[in-house]
């Protein structure tokens, strides 16, 4: 059997934009990801649908799965053949452990590549209003291990005496010993210091002081890892270069409720305004065969309804994989949304909203769900699926980890089906969501959605008076409450 090829690759900080382009198609070409704690679940949403997923994550303060183990995955699965992506957050080589590994497949004679990312003491720095150097405050950058109090043969001296900015990973818990070695070696007490937690994420939080005091006040703010503490007077200019930290949303946590395989651009406009927007659950889809007779069939109803950009696709393409001409569709077009309506008009057709359908005239209903799901809504005429879209049950066990710590303030739902989804694939991911909703303000697009959340027994906070994602998100911006 051909080996198979690992590629450690650089997930960056958090912020999934960070990832480099050589590292994203390495996921989307991947057979097997081996995934760490600290790195956006987010990113993992790229991989194809027989991805296998395995989750390495550790923590500070439990094992989880020891490095051995992690080295012997990776050498048993490119021997068997696959193509191993080591997704690290962060870059590899910084506080990764990839000469370890990378050891461990050169000895097993299994090729390999580490594709580099952006690391968090420089992008969590420049996040909090810090560049790592400047040619005035600082020419010289130290990055060091902040988590191994043990460890006696720290060069303080030379930290203290010929660098100008030091970046301590993971060094909250030794925060106490990390200024008291600083001081001791030369460091005067009014050094600036800066302490981030969960830099380049929306609920990023940064603490600042100086060497006297920094101790103190991130234990008032109750701070932990994953942090990057950041020491030297260049820290003097955060408040000058701060950005992140000043979006309209920065701070605020987001659950948008999905029921498409398409980005939402709820999620994106909530996340360019500086929210961290988790999206549940992930879907993904597959085409339903179908002969050109039954397709040309179609094209004699009078009025054709798409349920979703799904079905749009998978219609049109289905029309294109049998060369026929999209100019021989005489029906009239219908949607139930902006979203499928736009889906139309990318591919060069024009379609009404389902409010605007005459009743009269046969009618096709185009799914992407099997015929005893279907909402009597639609409508009494045929009903035919051509894509079947399911929800991707490997991101249930992810759920509950991208909800740990600070907890979500806005849960959000475009329409009645992802009222439903939310409940129903919630409780399979083991989320109490009831009481997720109870703690948080809902927000919906439509009247229908709200009334579907009122059936479940949860009271409304924001619904635009027009049914559109920019409504909605200035309501979000300016909170008013109806």
């Amino acid at each position: 059997m051909t080996k198979g090829k690992v590629y450690f690759v650089g997930a960056g900080p958090g912020d999934v934009g960070l990832i480099s382009v050589k590292g994203q198609k390495a996921i989307e070409k991947a057979d097997i990801i081996l995934y760490d704690r600290l790195l956006n679940p987010k990113l993992l949403e790229a991989a194809t649908l027989d991805c296998e997923l395995i989750y390495c994550g550790k923590t500070p303060y439990t094992n989880g799965i020891t490095q051995g183990e992690i080295n012997g995955l990776l050498v048993s699965k490119a021997l068997a053949g696959h193509r191993v992506v080591r997704l690290k957050g962060g870059d590899p080589s910084v506080f990764g452990r990839v000469g370890e590994e990378a050891e461990s497949l050169k000895d097993a004679g299994i090729p390999f590549e580490v594709i580099p990312g952006v690391t968090s003491s420089i992008a969590a720095s420049m996040y909090a209003g810090v560049p790592v150097t400047h040619r005035d405050y600082g020419r010289s950058f130290a990055m060091v291990t902040g988590h191994d109090q043990t460890k006696k043969d720290m060069d303080w001296n030379g930290l203290v005496k010929s660098i100008d900015t030091v970046a301590f990973y993971m060094g909250v818990a030794n925060l106490p010993y990390i200024r008291e070695n600083l001081i001791n070696h030369g460091k005067p007490v009014n050094t600036p210091a800066l302490v981030i937690q969960w830099g380049t994420y929306g609920r990023q939080e940064s603490v600042e002081g100086t060497l006297d005091d920094i101790v103190e006040r991130v234990s008032e703010r109750s701070l932990g890892n994953p942090a990057i503490t950041l020491v030297g007077d260049i820290i003097s200019l955060r408040g000058k270069l701060q950005w992140f930290e000043k979006k309209p949303l920065f701070g605020q946590r987001f659950l948008v409720a999905r029921t498409g395989t398409a980005k939402s651009s709820l999620a994106e406009t909530l996340d360019e305004l500086g929210g961290e927007v988790i999206e549940f659950p992930k879907w993904n889809a597959a085409k339903v065969k179908i002969d050109e007779s039954q397709l040309l069939s179609f094209l004699l109803y009078d009025r054709i309804l798409f349920t979703s950009p799904e079905s749009v696709h998978g219609f049109l393409d289905s029309l294109t994989e049998h060369a026929i001409d999209f100019r021989r569709i005489s029906s009239k077009l219908y949607v139930l949304s902006r979203k499928s309506k736009k889906a139309l008009q990318q591919r060069g057709l024009m379609a009404e909203l389902k409010s605007e359908m005459s009743d009269t005239g046969t009618l096709l209903v185009v799914g992407d769900r099997n015929r005893d799901q279907r909402d009597p809504a639609y409508g009494d005429g045929d009903y035919f699926q051509l894509v079947d879209k399911f929800v991707d049950e490997r991101f249930l066990e992810i759920l509950p980890r991208m909800l740990d710590g600070k907890s979500v303030g806005t849960v959000l739902f475009s329409n009645r089906h992802s009222v439903d989804i939310l409940m129903q694939y919630g409780k399979k991911a083991d989320v109490d969501v009831e009481g997720l909703l109870n703690q948080a303000s809902i927000g919906v697009i439509g009247e229908s959605t709200g009334n579907r959340l009122k059936d479940y027994g949860f009271t409304l906070d924001m619904m635009p008076k027009e049914p559109s994602v920019e409504q909605l998100v200035e309501l979000i911006l300016n909170r008013n409450v109806f």
